[in-house]
């Protein structure tokens, strides 16, 4: 059966050939005994979802998770995406190059603009600082490089400084799975009363917990 096989890494065209029509070429992983589907399988599928955020989940990821077959993962996957496409869910689940994820629906943005529109006028927390202070200096940089400096997840604080326009996608790294650059934003400038990246004040030479409280105080 195919769901004894698995492969410890993501597969390439040749590898996914195998998995699904030779099973006997794949390596062998041992099959955990009593194992069944999970329960609420989809409820699981979304959980996940929201746990990997922008990076999507590819089909095979799945089906080694949730210990199944890559074809009752990709089902499974259909399934859901069918009961997201209908009118009363905001959300939308999407493949984009073999990856799944979470993307707000169209109809949703012009409500989205307003609340952000009003959102404007607060203040934007520490963690937002900091977050802006990191891509502005090092621009371009993905989300984990980002994430490897603050030493805290940042893919929820990414979304919410994309939605107010303060940073942008700005292409995708060369690195293993070419993960998405962002930089600041005009309006971002703007905000800041910056005229270019070179007006933003000098770093300290040392590293310390405090090193970005004053970045944007001019």
């Amino acid at each position: 059966m195919i769901e004894e096989y698995a492969l410890g890494h993501e597969m390439d065209a040749k590898e996914r050939y195998l998995f699904e029509n030779t099973p006997s070429k794949v390596k062998k992983v041992p099959k955990i005994t009593g194992s069944k589907p999970p329960k609420d399988q989809e409820a699981i599928i979304e959980g996940l979802l929201y746990i990997v955020g922008e990076d999507g989940l590819r089909i095979e990821q799945l089906a080694m998770a949730l210990d199944i077959s890559y074809e009752e993962a990709k089902k499974s996957l259909e399934r859901l995406a069918m009961r997201y496409a209908k009118g009363d869910h905001g959300i939308e689940l999407v493949d984009y190059g073999g990856h799944y994820k979470f993307l707000t629906k169209i109809d949703i943005h012009p409500y989205a603009q307003r609340l952000l529109d009003i959102a404007k006028t607060s203040t934007l927390s520490q963690s937002a600082l900091e977050t802006l202070a990191i891509i502005a200096y090092k621009q371009p940089i993905t989300r984990v490089e980002i994430e490897d400096l603050r030493g805290v997840g940042s893919d929820m604080m990414l979304r919410k400084l994309q939605a107010r326009n303060l940073i942008r996608e700005a292409g995708r790294s060369e690195a293993p799975g070419r993960p998405i650059l962002y930089e600041v934003t005009e309006e971002f400038m703007d905000s800041f009363k910056l005229a270019s990246l070179s007006d933003l004040p000098e770093l300290p030479e040392y590293s310390s917990d405090e090193e970005s409280e004053d970045l944007f105080q001019r």
